[in-house]
């Protein structure tokens, strides 16, 4: 049983970490530069889009975008998930601009700022006939369709070891320690609001394999890091054997580019992510983003998405090479994060801190620097 001294000790540091949090988000958003793609012909126009979602992704979108726009520059600016929430909820606060379309794959995060009063209400055919869990009140629209799966190193994680539910991972980190300590990776979803909202779905779907799991990962000193990309730069370079709770897109872009990463939709439960587009208040440029939300939910953008960009279909189809069911959806075990108000509850201070201090506790104290 732990003293009181302990747990008054865990108390105070999740205090402090909750805290730092929120002064670190109060802080300056850090962007990329601005990616500009000129109008293909005399400019008229300037649409300035501010995501939290690779370029790579998009930019066959933009591209395409352009040719039924030939007139519209794009300038794009990519932050990550947190930073683009802050600097979205600043410009709200002060009345001013960011931008004419935010995307982000925390979509907890637009729906919070839509609450907020920060959002648009934009129509059109497209946006009219998107699914209903893919609206909300004409504010926050998702456009793609995208599993969350566990990525392997091929190469060094042998057949037997690959985990193809929540609870066989867990196993496997508890039964293997050595090979795997320090060997896994994962969001630190204290810098990563992507990795926050996946964590708390994963909390919501059986509580006793989440916690059997983060123990498991606590106990193999998982490595934490911000973002998806650095996750799969070690995956490749084989620092880290297992990638949990990965945006299958971006690992089957790589695998695309001749990664030798094994991908896995887990068979007990397989979360499902729409990446969200919203048009801000303040949009400068309302009429272009407009258009650019209604192409990203249209049939053709939403084909150039599932061939270039994001690789899945909203049916669940999924690509060659991906193990796991041939439709997530079909199966039954596609567990899609619907765009509603349920995600306030996601963005609730109180509960936010709670679960972040003890994550922290089961992860970040038992992990390697």
């Amino acid at each position: 049983m732990k003293s009181r001294g302990t747990l008054l000790h865990h108390r105070i540091a999740g205090l402090c970490l909750f805290w730092a949090l929120i002064l670190a988000m109060a802080g300056a958003a850090h962007a990329e530069e601005p990616k500009d793609f000129p109008a293909l012909q005399t400019k008229h126009e300037v649409l300035s889009v501010h995501a939290a979602t690779d370029l790579s992704a998009m930019e066959p979108l933009i591209r395409d975008f352009q040719t039924l726009n030939p007139n519209t520059k794009v300038e794009f600016t990519e932050y990550v998930t947190n930073d683009l929430y802050a600097a979205a909820a600043k410009a709200c606060q002060d009345g001013s601009a960011l931008g004419d379309v935010l995307l982000s794959s925390s979509v907890d995060q637009l729906v919070k700022l839509a609450n907020d009063g920060c959002a648009r209400d934009v129509r059109s055919p497209e946006t009219v006939m998107a699914p209903r869990w893919a609206n909300w009140r004409n504010e926050v629209f998702g456009f793609t369709f995208e599993p969350v799966v566990f990525v392997y190193n091929r190469e060094k994680v042998p057949a037997e070891d690959v985990p193809s539910t929540h609870l066989e991972l867990a196993d496997l980190l508890r039964l293997k320690p050595e090979a795997y300590r320090g060997r896994v990776g994962t969001y630190d979803i204290r810098q990563s609001g992507i990795g926050y909202l996946l964590a708390f779905n994963d909390s919501q779907q059986t509580t006793t394999t989440y916690g059997r799991l983060l123990e498991s990962l606590g106990r193999a000193q998982a490595v934490v890091r911000c973002c998806t990309g650095e996750i799969l730069d070690q995956l490749e370079a084989g620092r880290i054997l297992i990638g949990y709770n990965m945006l299958a897109s971006y690992a089957y872009a790589r695998v695309r580019a001749g990664a030798d990463l094994g991908i896995v939709m887990p068979a007990d439960y397989t979360l499902v992510l729409s990446r969200g587009a919203m048009v801000p208040s303040q949009a400068r440029n309302a009429n272009a983003a407009l258009r650019f939300v209604s192409y990203l939910l249209s049939a053709r953008g939403q084909e150039v998405a599932q061939r270039e960009g994001f690789f899945f279909g909203v049916g669940g189809e999924t690509p060659p090479g991906i193990e796991g069911a041939s439709s997530i959806v079909q199966t039954g075990v596609a567990r899609p994060i619907t765009i509603s108000p349920a995600l306030l509850a996601v963005q609730d201070d109180e509960r936010r801190r709670r679960f972040i201090a003890d994550w922290s506790r089961s992860l970040v104290e038992m992990s390697p620097e």
